[in-house]
């Protein structure tokens, strides 16, 4: 966006709402590495305006990045990891950043915009291995940022995490790993306005990053809590 400044120039204003976002993003560790899981809707306010949004990205050779929040901020921050990956690479030392690196990367440039006033406006999910060890963390659009066996994002702090805490353990397979972020998406699916049934599951380990095809979960809305969500409500409406 741009106006013009006090010297009649054409000056330039970054986000200062969020205007398209994505919602929550779930990472877990698993034996062999790192899953993070999104969908794939983009809301434009309220109204559900884009369903194909991929919001998990590669970054360098160790670490995937998942991000909640608006997408043009995403976009924005993956421009800093180029940045930061080819930096890296001109060094030429047969060395490379991990996921560890790139998370305090991360947690420095989402602080220092918001002691500017001008934040990015996301909630991020990095997930890696480097030389046998697994790395999972998160950081919010104010730098707060921590390390855990799963994290989320927005809702899915509220609604996934106890499903997580419950049912994660370090020794899942692929194959249950996967089974359990369905569980969680699907939950989020029923209770997030926000959220679509077409979601992208993403897995890095040792040997890289591979982020699979999109694909839509089965969801059963026959309930007659949905069907009337409004049954034996008190009030004047």
């Amino acid at each position: 966006m741009e106006n013009i400044n006090s010297l009649g120039q054409m000056a330039s204003e970054h986000t200062q709402y969020p205007y398209v976002t994505g919602t929550s993003v779930i990472g877990i560790k698993y034996k062999d590495g790192v899953l993070i899981a999104s969908d794939m809707g983009g809301s434009y306010g309220s109204t559900l305006r884009y369903k194909s949004v991929e919001r998990i990205k590669p970054i360098g050779k160790h670490s995937l990045l998942g991000a909640g929040g608006e997408i043009s901020d995403f976009q924005e921050i993956l421009r800093y990891l180029d940045d930061l990956i080819l930096h890296d690479n001109m060094w030429d030392d047969n060395n490379s950043l991990g996921p560890k690196e790139v998370h305090n990367y991360l947690t420095r440039v989402m602080y220092n915009r918001r002691n500017k006033f001008d934040p990015l406006w996301n909630s991020l999910v990095l997930g890696g291995v480097k030389n046998g060890q697994t790395y999972l963390g998160t950081v919010s659009m104010i730098g707060v940022h921590y390390e855990d066996d799963h994290v989320a994002t927005g809702f899915g702090n509220h609604l996934a995490r106890p499903i997580l805490r419950a049912k994660w353990n370090k020794d899942l397979s692929f194959e249950e790993a996967v089974k359990l972020l369905e569980e969680c998406m699907r939950v989020l699916i029923y209770r997030d306005r926000s959220a679509i049934n077409k979601i992208q599951i993403a897995k890095i380990t040792e040997e890289g990053a591979k982020i699979y095809p999109p694909y839509s979960l089965k969801t059963f809305w026959g309930l007659a809590a949905f069907q009337n969500p409004t049954a034996g409500a008190e009030g004047s409406w």
